[in-house]
């Protein structure tokens, strides 16, 4: 099982801090690097955050990079980690611009990127930019049909209820063929089928290794419904609260082929320490 990391930059994170955090993960040998994304965030809404018991996102964030300005940035500082967006909220991009993003981002790169998509859980963020919540779903498997489409060959086209365009010309292309893997994150019977019907792999997000079981059945079903198997997929997941050496046996035990791990610091000598306390206690595990 290889092990990544999760680093949140934010408006308290200077540049310097996210290349020193960035250097520290590839020399530990960790296999990726994810970064989130929300373009907005409210003191004050209605909707509820899925990963926590009082529907309030931890720490109440006010604000995060950009994911691709953010991989952009550690990639030029770095040359073998993974980068991955844990996760792009796909439904409120125009496809065609987070196509241009994430083929560029791998070319620059050198063919890095795991792009993790989901389908937001932000109503308020969706009002703000004018996008329908409620079609959020509909709306992400038409953008990845879409994004496909400009990666592939030229000229490109595609027709559907809410984008449309032919004798596309899109380049450079991603380094990685025919695309980046797709890593759907969710824990919703959609999400399973998205894995199913578009993707590569599966990210599952605060998990303990009772509910990753429980997860990992309905994936079953959803991939089966489509002709696949759990070989065809990588099944990635990140674990509820601070792991320790059980719980890291436990979900490589699961058949989890990577496990990634939120990481968080303030300084250098923080993300030091929490990175060298992680890469012991995958040690242990091993």
């Amino acid at each position: 099982m290889q092990t990544g990391i999760t680093l949140a930059f934010d408006q308290h994170t200077a540049p310097a801090l996210a290349v020193e955090a960035a250097k520290l993960a590839e020399e530990r040998g960790f296999h990726s690097l994810w970064v989130p994304e929300h373009v907005l965030f409210f003191r004050d809404y209605d909707s509820r955050y899925p990963y926590a018991e009082n529907g309030r996102i931890p720490g109440d964030p006010d604000g995060v990079l950009d994911p691709f300005s953010a991989l952009t940035f550690v990639a030029a500082h770095t040359s073998r980690i993974r980068l991955g967006t844990g996760i792009c909220i796909v439904p409120q991009r125009h496809p065609v611009y987070t196509a241009k993003q994430v083929a560029d981002l791998d070319y620059l790169s050198g063919g890095r990127v795991d792009f993790g998509i989901g389908v937001g859980w932000l109503a308020e963020e969706f009002e703000a930019l004018g996008i329908p919540f409620e079609d959020r779903g509909p709306r992400t498997d038409e953008c990845l049909a879409a994004m496909k489409a400009l990666w592939g060959g030229d000229p490109a086209e595609h027709r559907g209820a809410r984008f449309a365009f032919s004798g596309a010309l899109m380049n450079p292309k991603p380094v990685q063929r025919p695309h980046p893997p797709i890593f759907v994150g969710g824990e919703s019977r959609p999400a399973y089928r998205r894995v199913a019907r578009h993707a590569q792999g599966w990210y599952g997000f605060r998990l303990t290794p009772e509910r990753l079981a429980e997860c990992l059945a309905t994936l079953d079903e959803a991939l089966a419904a489509e002709g696949r198997a759990r070989d065809d997929v990588l099944v990635y997941a990140s674990p509820a609260g601070r792991p320790h050496p059980d719980v890291l046996k436990a979900f490589r035990d699961a058949g989890v082929d990577q496990l990634i791990v939120p990481t968080m610091a303030r300084d250098a000598d923080g993300y030091r320490r929490r990175m060298d306390g992680l890469a012991e206690m995958v040690r242990a595990a091993a």
